[in-house]
């Protein structure tokens, strides 16, 4: 398995070893109200995205939202 993960439906090269560095690269950072992530199907809890390990294949979803009419 090549060293990638899909991140909300697009594929991406694997440059973080938690959920938070990840987010923290897409400057989310902890403490962020209204940002609700999956990892494989599995919601993932803010207080564990630090504690949470990315591993070549896992899928994850970053769901914000976002004003609109």
């Amino acid at each position: 398995m090549s060293s990638t993960i899909r991140v909300n439906g697009r594929e991406e090269a694997l440059a973080a070893d938690t959920v938070a560095a990840l987010l923290a690269a897409r400057d989310i950072l902890p403490g962020t109200r209204g940002v609700a992530v999956a990892l494989n199907g599995a919601v993932v809890p803010a207080r564990r995205w630090e504690e949470t390990p990315l591993t070549p294949g896992d899928a994850l979803e970053i769901i914000r939202p976002v004003q609109g009419g």
